[in-house]
C-alpha cells in the first residue's frame, strides 16, 4: 500500500517539476522583455502560452531518462538534494544536445559564438530547478517506503 501513495506522490512531483522548469525557461527567455509585461492580457498569456510548450517540451526529452534514475533512486535511497539538482541539469543538457537544438547551422561573421550558449545556460537553470523540485517533493523521501513503521 505505501508502494502505491509512493507511485502517486512521484507522479505528482514530475508534473509539479515538469511545469517549474517550463516556468524557468518561460522566466529565462522572456526576462530580458520582463519590464513589459505589465498587464496586458496577451502578454500574460503569451508567458502561459510558452510555459506550456516549455513544460511539455522538458516533459517530453525527460520522461524516460528521469523515469530510470528515480527507479534508481528509489532502489538505492539516494537523497541528496546536490544529486537531484545536478541529474535534473544533466538530462536536459543530454535533451538539449540530442534534440538538435545545440547544433548551429549559421555562425555569426562578426564575432565566434559563445562558448556557452545562452540557450544551453537555460536549459541547465531549468534541469537543476527541475531537480530541486522534484526532490523537495519526493526526492528527499526516496526509499522510505520499503521501511517498516
Amino acid at each position: 500500500m505505501a508502494l502505491i501513495g509512493r507511485i502517486f506522490v512521484i507522479v505528482f512531483a514530475m508534473l509539479v517539476a515538469t511545469l517549474a522548469a517550463g516556468i524557468a525557461i518561460a522566466i529565462g527567455l522572456l526576462g530580458p522583455e520582463w519590464h513589459v509585461l505589465s498587464g496586458d492580457f496577451a502578454e500574460r498569456a503569451s508567458f502561459w502560452v510558452l510555459v506550456f510548450f516549455a513544460s511539455s517540451f522538458t516533459g517530453g526529452i525527460a520522461l524516460l531518462p528521469v523515469f530510470i534514475l528515480i527507479v534508481l533512486a528509489e532502489s538505492f535511497a539516494l537523497r541528496s538534494v546536490l544529486l537531484h539538482a545536478l541529474a535534473g541539469a544533466a538530462i536536459l543538457l543530454l535533451g538539449y544536445y540530442g534534440s538538435g537544438f545545440g547544433h548551429r547551422f549559421e555562425e555569426s561573421i562578426d564575432r565566434p559564438p559563445p562558448p556557452v550558449s545562452r540557450e544551453l545556460e537555460l536549459a541547465a537553470a531549468a534541469g537543476a530547478v527541475f531537480g530541486l523540485v522534484y526532490w523537495a517533493i519526493a526526492g528527499r523521501k526516496a526509499g522510505a517506503w520499503r521501511q517498516r513503521a
